[in-house]
Order: C-alpha cells, then sequence, then structure tokens
C-alpha cells in the first residue's frame, strides 16, 4: 500500500524474480503504462540484463504500434550500470556513458511531453516508426 500512496519513497525494490515481475507490472501504471516501464535483472556477481517490463507483444509485431519506450529506458540503464562497473573500477568513460544515458531518456521525455508524437498507448496515434 505505501508504494501505492507515496511511491516516490522508493529508489529501488529488491525481491525474487516473481514478485519482481508482479511488483513491476503493477508499478507500471503509476508511470504510464508498461509501455513506458524498464526493467535490469543483476545477479550478486554484478551481470545484468536489461529489458522492457512489456515482453515481446507479438500480437503487434509488425503493425507499428509498439511503443519504444521501454527499450530506450532500458538502454539507458545499461549504459548507467556499465558506466557504474567502470567508475568502480576506475575506468574513464563512466561519466560519458551516464551522459549518454542522460541524453537520451531526456529526450524520450521530452518527446512525450510535447504530445506530438505519443503512441495509442499514451493517447496518441502515432506509431513506432513515427516515434523513432
Amino acid at each position: 500500500m505505501q508504494l501505492v500512496r507515496d511511491p516516490t519513497r522508493f529508489d529501488v525494490l529488491c525481491m525474487p524474480n516473481l514478485y519482481g515481475d508482479i511488483v513491476s507490472d503493477l508499478c507500471a501504471g503509476l508511470i504510464g503504462g508498461l509501455g513506458l516501464t524498464p526493467s535490469a535483472n543483476v545477479g550478486a556477481n554484478g551481470l545484468a540484463l536489461m529489458e522492457a517490463v512489456h515482453g515481446t507483444a507479438p500480437d503487434i509485431a509488425g503493425k507499428d504500434l509498439a511503443n519504444p519506450t521501454a527499450l530506450l529506458f532500458s538502454g539507458c540503464m545499461m549504459l548507467r550500470h556499465i558506466g557504474h562497473t567502470r567508475s568502480v573500477l576506475g575506468g574513464a568513460a563512466a561519466s560519458r556513458l551516464q551522459g549518454l544515458a542522460d541524453r537520451i531518456q531526456n529526450a524520450a521525455l521530452a518527446v512525450i511531453a510535447e504530445g506530438k508524437y505519443r503512441t495509442r498507448d499514451l493517447g496518441g496515434t502515432a506509431g513506432t516508426s513515427d516515434y523513432t
């Protein structure tokens, strides 16, 4: 209930994969839906897999209907993860990767805020090809 009342209290939620799948799907509604929600699975060894929460959506494949935002944001999470890993190891490219992730995320948010290229799941008429 606290997650619904004040989601800003939480920066990270750690849980087993099964619960993570359920909670991430439920939380997607708090930010605009599954089309916007990125996901990261990070192992104890630091290996990570980033993906869109919504899965592959085979029912809309090839129909120019998919909202690519979740994949873009998942890519941003990947860049940040790689940047964090490199910064821990002393790599010079860490801040550059963080900056690239910020630029991609800010550009996607600006496109959504403008409203001109919103996909159907966000109340617009744009297709995937319009957005990308």
